[in-house]
């Protein structure tokens, strides 16, 4: 007979397409509400048991999933505080009110701490009616003469409450009828693995049942034994001899449940050992190689936070965009790399972060206006800079050893964060020609009596080698900036750090590098340039004449910073038409110390002469393009013509 029958009571209109479109926008959702809302009640008894409410009856708290596709149920079963008819009534009835924050009140004075209290989520219920035809609950309330009720609805609109329930014992089992359209749920190993990805890490052991499986097991083991004593009876029954056969009693196995109860972020850091750190980084990602180092966030106030964030060894600079951070609330999956919560460029590390006070199905829009979530994620850019911090004054040498594979992140968060910018960058460091890691203050120092404020950058050490060697004779040096985002980087710290200018090596030459008691006549210079421009043509922009102070070098191309960075800009943005032609502006520097330039300039009114001259001055350009970088194919072709032509002039002397 029903105790009560009714509709439920809602404040909502057309609550169920809000909890399918918007609430719960994965069906798969249900699976962790559902077994989080048991989690909730385990979490209940055990508080009375601590307060001295109820007895500890010594029963392991434990959830029990089970899928029958025989039946199309699945069912999770707790033994958890359970529910009378009233509190039904109360908090299935009526929806919208939470079950957890009524008990948080009633006991909120003598509980020491209430975030182990999961409930909270009022319509979770309710997204079971996501993919169920049907749905029961069968519950007996932990309360002494409590009579165990059943609660039916077929639409989460109408319900039905009796006294019929069939549980014997304390707690909750919520079964659901699977509609046709989604039996997907009745697989056992989709239902496992939905478990794994949202409970691996609730505070109450989950097992996962198969009836079915069990049933046909059972069925095998009977039709084995049948089988047997049918050939004994025929061996028998033919004269023959049989020796009975004793049976060792099987070992019961005993279940494994599927989740960790007790996750490495919540014990203290101090606690932990580095094997451990590794290994829960290898589970949770189900990778084999080590990470770098990892940070762990315990974050007491002004919020609750907990969490491991770890720095990956990268196989190649792009490897990082396949970062994974797993948000959770209290231990329950929320879902990976949420950037309202998580500063974006930490979504390039891999990582576990456990915010009770986050509420577990939010809108984004929610959360970008929500003012905690601004302070949680500026709290954790803060702990990401003060461990790199730590490590930088504390671990110079691991810090540096390391600094290839986390450079591109740092750099990365940089150009992302300008908070984040501010707290670490006193700590990036940067190699140099000696290939020594110093910071940009300490270069800057060093080279404030040769080129204040100018910082000397190299992209490509090889192919950079003749102006690296130049630089070198002149005790000058650089730094080496061959990150995918240097570009970026250098923007950045030109803004940052007003008056500082970066200039690759082979884009200026420093005064340092010319000789300044030379005397100049710019007459002179004017004609040398003239010269030289009617002979090499457009393939150089500009020409300029120098005294540097080493003579064995004739010349050396720079190529214009600004020119360059516009050319690197068009092709980062697909070659973009910017309404005229973008090109590398080139400047032959002509060295006038130079034997070699010496030599041509005095033979260069000889008519004789004209068509060595011209020889020797188009291979003195290709000198200096080739060790600026690579020929064109064209050019390539006509430097090795022109070279042999020359080698065999050389042998007929």
């Amino acid at each position: 007979m029903a105790l009560k029958q009714g509709s439920i009571s809602i404040d909502t209109e057309n609550i169920f397409p809000i909890i399918k479109k918007w609430l719960y926008s994965d069906k798969d959702i249900f699976i962790r509400e559902l077994i989080s809302n048991g989690c909730d009640a385990v979490s209940k008894h055990k508080r009375l048991v601590s307060l001295g409410e109820v007895n500890d009856d010594g029963e392991p708290y434990k959830i029990t999933v089970s899928v029958s596709k025989k039946n199309k149920t699945l069912s999770f079963s707790d033994n958890g505080i359970g529910m009378t008819a009233d509190e039904i009534d109360k908090y299935i009835n009526q929806v919208a009110f939470s079950g957890a924050e009524d008990f948080f009140n009633k006991y909120k004075d003598k509980m020491e701490e209430s975030n182990d209290i999961i409930g909270h989520f009022g319509l979770g219920f309710y997204s079971a009616f996501m993919v169920a035809s049907n749905v029961e609950i069968d519950t007996l309330s932990y309360l002494e003469g409590a009579t165990p009720v059943r609660w039916q609805s077929e639409d989460g609109m109408q319900f039905e409450i009796t006294e019929d329930g069939t549980r014997t014992q304390r707690g909750t089992t919520i079964t659901l009828t699977i509609a046709d359209d989604s039996d997907e749920f009745l697989d056992e190993y989709h239902v496992r693995r939905i478990i794994k990805k949202y409970c691996s890490f609730l505070p109450v052991e989950i097992y996962v049942e198969n009836p079915d499986r069990e049933e046909e097991e059972a069925k095998e083991r009977e039709e084995e034994a049948a089988r047997k004593a049918e050939e004994r009876a025929k061996a028998e029954a033919e004269g023959e001899t049989v020796e009975e056969e004793v049976e060792e009693p099987a070992e019961p196995v005993k279940p494994t449940p599927l989740n960790d109860t007790n996750p490495l972020w919540l014990k203290s850091p101090k606690d932990c050992t580095d094997e451990e750190y590794i290994d829960f980084y290898r589970k949770v990602f189900n990778v084999y190689e080590e990470p770098l180092f990892w940070i762990h966030l315990n974050i007491d106030y002004p919020f609750n936070l907990k969490g491991i964030l770890y720095f990956p060894k990268l196989k190649n600079e792009f490897e990082l965009v396949e970062g994974e951070v797993k948000l959770y609330n209290n231990q329950v999956f929320v879902a990976d790399n949420i950037k309202e919560v998580i500063p974006e460029f930490l979504l390039l590390l891999k990582g576990v972060i456990d915010c009770p006070d986050l509420p577990l199905n939010v809108s984004r829009s929610f959360l970008q206006n929500d003012r905690e979530v601004g302070k949680i994620s500026k709290n954790i850019v803060k702990k990401v800079a003060d461990k790199l911090k730590s490590l930088y004054k504390n671990e110079r040498e691991k810090y540096e050893d390391f600094w290839h594979d986390i450079q591109l992140f740092i750099k990365y968060g940089c150009l992302k964060d300008q908070s984040f910018y501010d707290r670490v960058k006193d700590y990036i460091i940067y190699k140099d020609l000696n290939d020594k890691y110093i910071t940009l203050n300490e270069y800057l120092e060093e080279a404030k009596d040769k080129h204040e404020n100018k910082v000397f950058y190299v992209v490509d050490k090889e192919k950079q080698a003749q102006y690296i060697k130049l630089f070198e004779e002149y005790g000058l040096n650089a730094l080496v900036l061959d990150c995918a985002i240097d570009d970026n980087f250098i923007s950045l710290l030109e803004y940052a750090q007003s008056g500082v200018r970066f200039k690759r090596i082979d884009s200026d030459l420093s005064d340092v590098l010319k000789d300044e008691n030379a005397e100049k006549d710019e007459k002179t210079d004017e004609e040398i340039t003239k010269f030289f421009e009617e002979i090499i043509g457009d393939r150089i922009q500009k020409y300029t004449v120098e005294s540097l102070k080493k003579e064995d070098t004739p010349a050396v191309i720079l190529i214009s910073e600004e020119s360059r960075r516009m050319m690197e800009m068009q092709k980062r943005f697909n070659d973009l038409n910017y309404g005229f032609d973008l090109h590398e502006e080139k400047t032959l520097v002509i060295n006038d110390k130079n034997p070699l330039i010496q030599k041509v300039l005095s033979i260069k009114d000889d008519e004789s002469k004209k068509e060595d001259v011209e020889v020797i001055c188009n291979q003195i350009v290709d000198l200096a393009l080739l060790a600026n970088k690579e020929l064109s194919a064209d050019e390539l072709d006509l430097f090795i013509k022109r070279t042999n032509e020359l080698m065999t002039r050389v042998i007929s002397l």
